[in-house]
């Protein structure tokens, strides 16, 4: 695929592993979850290649392969939902990554870029977070998986995203942490940019497709042809 050349107009964000460092809260929920359902909990670490697909693969991935029936996998998901719906700003362990507050600042003062959140985490517990986390208006849209709707890598929200901020793939970056991300990217027609902070190895991304993969969150502005707080 040929990308345009310094010329975007927006930018999609993945929030997992890009924006915001969540896994200690993914991890304490589910785990809290399976707890309550008689399994044992799974280290921290081992959900850094878990997370990226959703609650309901997630929570798969996290159970013993024999207790893999839908209704085990529904239950432990509601539960493990419940927990995340419960968190609350005393007791986030999700933050930030360094610089990412000061690139968004940028971005959300400069009117020539559009900025937009796309997560597979749960759309109620994706909008508590970035309102905890970020300010009003930080994003020109924020959006979690919801019922019915196809999780990424299939490109539709993508599309509907941009379709809403007036903006088409070819003017767009999707940046993000995971081979996930970045088919994603692809899939949609926009620039697939990888990030090296977040929770898969740079070789993962490249395997991925990434175009090109950046250090700190100021090194998009290299991909965008206007300045800073222009």
């Amino acid at each position: 695929m040929i990308f345009g050349s310094l010329n975007y107009r927006c930018i999609i964000f993945d929030c997992d592993g890009t924006l915001v460092d969540t896994i200690g809260d993914i991890a304490a929920a589910a785990n809290q979850a399976l707890i309550q359902h008689g399994f044992q909990p799974v280290p921290v670490e081992k959900y850094l290649d878990m997370v990226g697909w959703g609650l309901t693969r997630l929570v798969t991935l996290a159970l013993p392969e024999e207790a893999r029936t839908d209704e085990v996998i529904r239950e432990v998901a509601a539960s493990a939902l419940k927990f995340m719906e419960e968190q609350t700003e005393n007791n986030y362990l999700s933050k930030p990554y360094p610089g990412i507050r000061e690139m968004v600042k940028e971005f959300s003062q400069n009117n020539k870029i559009a900025t937009a959140v796309l997560s597979n985490k749960p759309d109620s517990v994706l909008h508590r977070l970035m309102n905890h986390l970020f300010w009003p208006n930080a994003f020109n849209a924020v959006c979690g998986l919801r019922p019915g709707m196809a999780p990424k890598p299939d490109p539709q929200s993508v599309w509907e995203i941009l379709a809403e901020l007036g903006k088409n793939p070819h003017d767009t970056i999707f940046m993000g942490d995971s081979e996930i991300d970045m088919e994603t990217a692809l899939n949609a027609g926009c620039y697939p940019l990888g990030v090296s902070w977040g929770f898969r190895s740079r070789a993962t991304l490249e395997q991925s497709g990434a175009a090109s993969i950046i250090d700190r969150p100021d090194e998009v502005w290299n991909l965008v042809s206007v300045t800073k707080n222009a």
